[in-house]
């Protein structure tokens, strides 16, 4: 079984930039489909944005903020947030889909967005 541990979070200013890594125990098939989602304080959790073999996919909240990409030598993921608005201010999750359907999450690191 896979873990996943994500990093990278922390207190910015709006404006400013974070990395996010997630970084997986094991391989992670270039078919698995992996994601950040994030999930505000009293809110639902939500789809960020995603990267399969072949796409990216995001949401229209973070376009043309956000990159998510993977090294698949060091079983990572990242999502570089750039522009940073307090409403980004959430825990943020990674999450792996496999081929077969299996999802496994991350414990969240968090991103504060605050002057």
């Amino acid at each position: 079984q896979v873990q996943l541990v994500e990093s990278g979070g922390g207190l910015v200013q709006p404006g400013g930039s974070l990395r996010l890594s997630c970084a997986a125990s094991g391989t992670i098939s270039r078919v698995d489909a992996m994601d950040w989602y994030r999930q505000a304080l009293g809110k639902q959790r939500e789809l960020v944005a995603s990267i399969t073999a072949t796409s990216t996919h995001y949401a229209d909240f973070v376009k043309g903020r956000f990159t998510i990409s993977r090294d698949s030598a060091k079983n990572t993921v990242y999502l570089q947030m750039n522009s940073l608005q307090s409403e980004d201010t959430a825990v943020y999750y990674c999450r792996r889909t496999t081929i077969g359907g299996l999802t496994y999450w991350g414990q969240g690191t968090p991103v504060t967005v605050s002057s």
